[in-house]
């Protein structure tokens, strides 16, 4: 721990002023400077040459100095020039720098690590911040010399649990080892995984994410049985946690169960894809992630569906995407009977070509489909490639170019003719004056007739 490492501390405040107020305070605060002009030419340089940019990368940040590589090297540059100094000058700028370095390495490899493993997760910020006054007040603690006797003070409250003998001390020492090589697998699993999905795509990309998934949770597995053995609890006792869950899954988390394991299957049989349009429980969108328990589906809309994958595997799935991404879309349009049948296909099938997201082979077709109830029925098929991209657009842009298309050639689109009898109050049937009226888009014509 930081009590046991052989670091100079401020036991007495005054000798430290007097140290800090001497001529000698120039050479360090010069030694700094030069320690942190010599860290940020070495990450600029690694930089530079790793070509490594975004905010993605756990040691390159968006900046020079804004990932966790910048303060690990003024870390390990300081601490040589510390050691230079030693034997020349009393120490007083690097009593203090030094554990503020070793707080700062703390906390930026702390919260990219998090960042790059949970991105866009609502507790990440509130753990940051919680590393972040950690690591500061023990940096306190330490420049201040109170360490030792905080951790001989903690030592003292301790009690027995079964065989074991256990200290406030042990407990913490035992949660922070934890917490430092949950990091380190969380570290070393975000690499792998960006190594891994870096160039992947389609199916290749599904079975990648797969694979880092499974290595991510054994990692993090064994982690934290290491951790709990450096801290001295006995792990035979895991064997009744694991009978445990076992039964708990056996009784209750069946449904649970079932959608993990799902997820391993679609993800290694790679039948569903990240990226594939597919239309399940009546809900028709693109799969944007495909996770262990779930799986997110997104529509042209921008609504996004959680499906379990128990539901992928159990029902019926439609995957638009899985042999050809082709989709086929129509749109129907109704002319007057007396229009040329020949002129309006080929106006159709022209217009459908005003889109260059239609496709030119398949060619797009146009079909006599009905015979409405006023006026002919066209049917109007075309292909497109890009389905997540949406069809509403698409629809619209092709309407147009249909009706640009028959107005320019006088084909009149028919609208609907309704004949409306109004009876006079007080007249009986048959035998008082009617008004018929025959309703239709932009006329209406009125008769009268008078019975016997």
């Amino acid at each position: 721990m930081a009590g046991s490492v052989d670091t100079p501390m401020l036991d007495d405040v005054g000798q430290w002023l007097r140290a800090f107020a001497a001529p000698t305070v120039l050479i360090e605060l010069a030694s700094l400077l030069v320690c942190v002009g010599l860290a940020w030419g070495v990450v600029a340089l690694l930089r530079r040459g790793l070509k490594q940019e975004g905010h993605r990368s756990i040691l390159f940040g968006r900046k020079v100095v804004d990932g966790a590589l910048f303060p690990i090297a003024l870390l390990a540059l300081g601490y040589v020039a510390r050691v230079v100094l030693l034997n020349w000058v009393p120490m007083a700028v690097f009593k203090v720098a030094i554990p503020v370095l070793v707080s700062l390495v703390v906390i930026r490899i702390g919260a990219k690590v998090l960042q790059v493993a949970f991105p866009q997760s609502q507790w990440v910020k509130p753990i940051e911040r919680s590393i972040s006054w950690l690591a500061w007040l023990a940096m306190v603690l330490w420049v201040t010399g109170l360490l030792p006797l905080v951790l001989g003070e903690m030592e003292q409250i301790h009690w027995k649990v079964g065989s074991v003998n256990l200290s406030l001390r042990t407990m913490v020492e035992g949660a922070l080892t934890a917490a430092a090589v949950l990091l380190l697998t969380l570290w070393v699993s975000a690499a792998i995984e960006s190594r891994l999905l870096r160039s992947a795509t389609g199916a290749e990309l599904s079975l990648r994410k797969a694979v880092s998934n499974a290595l991510r949770a054994v990692m993090i597995f064994f982690g934290l049985i290491v951790a709990m053995s450096a801290v001295g609890i006995d792990l035979t006792a895991l064997s009744v946690l694991g009978g445990a869950v076992g039964v708990g899954i056996g009784l209750g988390l069946q449904k649970l169960a079932a959608n993990y394991v799902s997820g391993f299957v679609i993800l290694t049989e790679r039948s569903m894809r990240i990226g594939d349009n597919v239309r399940v429980d009546n809900f028709e969108g693109r799969i944007t992630n495909i996770n262990a328990r779930y799986t997110v589906v997104r529509s042209a809309a921008g609504r996004e569906s959680i499906v379990p994958n128990e539901m992928l595997i159990t029902q019926r799935v439609e995957n638009l995407s899985l042999a050809d991404p082709r989709v086929w879309l129509s749109t129907v349009v109704s002319v007057a009977y007396d229009s040329d049948v020949d002129l309006v296909i080929q106006l159709l099938t022209e217009s459908a070509l005003a889109s260059n997201r239609v496709l030119r082979d398949p060619a797009p077709s146009a079909s006599l489909s009905a015979f409405g109830a006023d006026g002919l029925e066209f049917t109007v098929g075309f292909w497109i490639a890009d389905p997540e991209n949406g069809a509403l657009g698409l629809r619209s842009d092709i309407n147009r170019a249909i009706l640009a298309a028959l107005r320019a050639h006088h084909i009149d689109i028919p609208f609907p003719q309704r004949v409306m009898h109004v009876q006079v109050e007080g007249s009986l049937p048959g035998a008082g004056p009617t008004v018929a009226a025959l309703v239709g888009g932009d006329a209406a014509s009125s008769s009268q007739s008078h019975g016997q």
